[in-house]
């Protein structure tokens, strides 16, 4: 349900008292405006999109890092010509130093350390100088994530574009479960496509017409993850579609959807991420003049 003010005849605005008070738009746009101050906070943290230098796939094996010619995978010039190496085992997956060379995991120096990929848990991330390192896996495929913390493309950073927050954009809508369970082929920018669960839908009214967005979230979850494009998509705002996160519905089924929030994918700012993009049923006929436009570096 909008919150847009309602016209209220001068007749009736007479007999109400003095306003003292914040109006409803008002309230919602001061909390569209701390979530955008937390979502910048995080897209230029040391470790925010805005630090990624190199996205290089491993194989099974041993293989050499760092910036010289010979190195297997060849990393930023900031790198020792020789970093280490990374083993990719049946089951394990090992950083060793090069010799005379200590990196920190965690905060504490090490030669040596087992990794885990994300798929596990929070990537163990290894670090040198402002440099650090991870392990992703996206299906069979793991992937080194690199990041500089003195990256250009976050010292330089000078904020999102996004539309005027407009209340008219904040929907009480509905969920509609699905039972069982969909698994909805999601295809990523990297070309990989992997199942993803959907238990609902969340449908809302504009103009008369309905519209429906499949989110995705395991069952319990605090939170489902829309992924949508619209017809802004590729002219006003970033062509491989927008994400928002909403809370999960109440026991009457109610979701607020609030596209004020809507955000550009990492792929927007970076190569090297490996971003979900919308699958068909999500691409909406609608203009949603609401939430981050396409990112320019340097405006």
């Amino acid at each position: 349900m909008s919150l847009r003010s309602l016209a209220i005849a001068p007749l009736v605005l007479l007999a109400l008292p003095a306003w003292t008070g914040t109006s409803a738009d008002d309230e919602h746009a001061a909390e569209v405006e701390q979530w955008r101050q937390r979502r910048l906070a995080s897209l230029t943290s040391e470790t925010g999109w805005l630090t990624l230098t190199g996205l290089h796939p491993l194989h099974a094996g041993r293989q050499t890092l760092g910036s010289g010619p010979e190195a297997d995978i060849e990393l930023s010039a900031k790198a020792p010509a020789s970093l280490g190496t990374v083993t990719v085992g049946d089951d394990s997956l090992r950083f060793d130093a090069a010799p005379d060379l200590e990196v920190t995991v965690d905060g504490e120096p090490m030669t040596s350390v087992e990794l885990q990929t994300d798929r596990e848990g929070p990537a163990r991330l290894f670090e040198f100088g402002p440099l650090n390192f991870h392990v992703i896996q996206r299906d069979d495929l793991l992937l080194l994530r690199a990041r500089d913390r003195e990256h250009p493309a976050r010292r330089q950073f000078e904020g999102i574009d996004s539309f005027p927050i407009d209340s008219a954009w904040r929907f009480e809508a509905r969920f509609e479960a699905y039972e069982p369970i969909r698994q909805i082929p999601i295809a990523n920018i990297i070309g990989q496509v992997s199942d993803s669960p959907s238990w609902g839908a969340v449908v809302f009214e504009h103009d008369g017409q309905t519209y429906r967005i499949d989110g995705l979230a395991e069952p319990g979850d605090e939170e489902l993850f829309l992924i949508f494009g619209d017809e802004t998509s590729g002219k006003e705002t970033y062509g491989a579609g927008r994400y928002l996160y909403v809370d999960a519905p109440d026991a009457e089924g109610r979701v607020v959807l609030d596209f004020n929030r809507a955000y550009n994918p990492p792929c927007a700012f970076t190569p090297f991420a490996t971003c979900p993009l919308p699958p068909p049923q999500n691409r909406l006929k609608l203009r949603i003049e609401a939430g981050e436009r396409t990112y320019e570096a340097g405006h």
